[in-house]
């Protein structure tokens, strides 16, 4: 059937079922390789420099999947001093780093004008930093912690320094899927709301995926679909990014031990859908971090046009048992083995500098 997908036609969501289940990975890899160099005709491939910096680990929603997150009381638990985050920011501007993901866990008390106060002053101390920072769930538990609207949370967070939101706490946009894994979080709608309200304001952000739970071949669809639809109604989302489910010290994998590790072929499988059918989401990002440096350059071949950051530092994944680690040398050097052109990118998608 794939042989049969015209490229200049939106896919349908049978299409797309289809293709995952029955598709051939090969000819799925050239129609997603064929589609990114219509989008990207240059043969450009970008990367970022950055460091996540987990503002804390205190988080109340208690994801099964989630190997990270820890409560008050444990010995553990920390919130980041602002003397702690300003060492790391250096230690990232030192190799020539130019954006930070901010991200925490959800922190029960935690108010607006702590929030206000951080992004204030590291944009203040530092402004040649992009602040890529605070999930939909973040912001949604803000806004009811502050009884405020998640509008005005977004307003006062971008008039402080806020540049854009990641996609995190998308899981599956499904309400049955989410319910299982983690059903504290705030539910499909809520998320796209967040999304919506911050595109509304002209901040951009990114789409996720996190499969390899208890979701059906449909559901992953069902995602794609409800990330096609906001962009068509906003085209505020920068990037998708898709990454399988990292089981170690979980308790979603000790509670569902049929959940098994997702081969490499599934996931260069549904990254090739996922270009075919996010048709007006520009940049895919390759899920090195999950997958290796060798997954991650074949994501390049599958429909990724950018390799995603160099990561100084990743705790989330990291605790949930992937240990794969990336510099710009190896990044350029697996780029440039596939025969395309490496570049740095900021935040925004704008080329920073070109090693070609």
């Amino acid at each position: 059937m794939s042989k049969d997908i015209d490229l200049n036609r939106r896919l349908s969501k049978e299409e797309a079922i289809e293709l995952i289940k029955h598709g051939d990975l090969k000819e799925l890899g050239k129609l997603a390789y064929q589609k990114k160099k219509m989008l990207h005709p240059k043969g450009v491939t970008t990367f970022v420099v950055d460091r996540n910096i987990n503002y804390t680990n205190i988080c109340w929603v208690d994801c099964d999947f989630c190997a990270f997150y820890r409560h008050e009381k444990d010995e553990d638990a920390y919130i980041l001093s602002f003397e702690e985050i300003d060492k790391k920011i250096e230690e990232l501007l030192s190799i020539g780093g130019t954006q930070i993901l901010f991200q925490g866990g959800v922190h029960p008390k935690l108010e607006i004008e702590w929030y206000e106060d951080l992004v204030e002053h590291i944009h203040k101390k530092y402004p040649q930093i992009t602040i890529h920072g605070f999930s939909a769930i973040e912001i949604d538990y803000i806004a009811r912690r502050s009884n405020i609207s998640v509008s005005e949370v977004l307003k006062r967070l971008k008039a402080k320094g806020l540049s854009s939101i990641p996609g995190a706490g998308a899981e599956i946009l499904n309400d049955r899927v989410r319910d299982i894994i983690a059903p504290k979080k705030l539910d499909k709608d809520r998320w796209i709301e967040v999304h919506r309200e911050a595109h509304k304001l002209g901040i951009k952000s990114t789409a996720t995926m996190m499969y390899g739970t208890v979701e059906s071949v449909e559901e992953i669809v069902e995602h794609f679909d409800e990330i096609r639809r906001l962009q068509d109604e906003t085209g505020g989302f920068r990037a998708f990014i898709m990454w399988s489910f990292q089981g170690k010290n979980t308790a979603l994998a000790a509670k569902y031990p049929e959940i098994k590790k997702r081969s490499s072929n599934t996931y260069l499988k549904l990254l090739a859908v996922a270009r075919l059918y996010l048709d007006n989401v520009k940049n895919i990002q390759s899920s090195w971090v999950t997958q290796g440096s060798y997954i991650g350059q074949m994501a390049l071949l599958w429909g990724a046009n950018d390799l995603g950051s160099t990561m100084m530092e990743e705790n989330v994944v990291a605790a949930a048992g992937a240990a794969n680690s990336m510099n710009q040398e190896q990044m350029i050097a697996l780029i440039k083995d596939i025969g395309e052109k490496p570049a740095k990118r900021n935040t925004a998608y704008e080329i920073l500098e070109r090693f070609y």
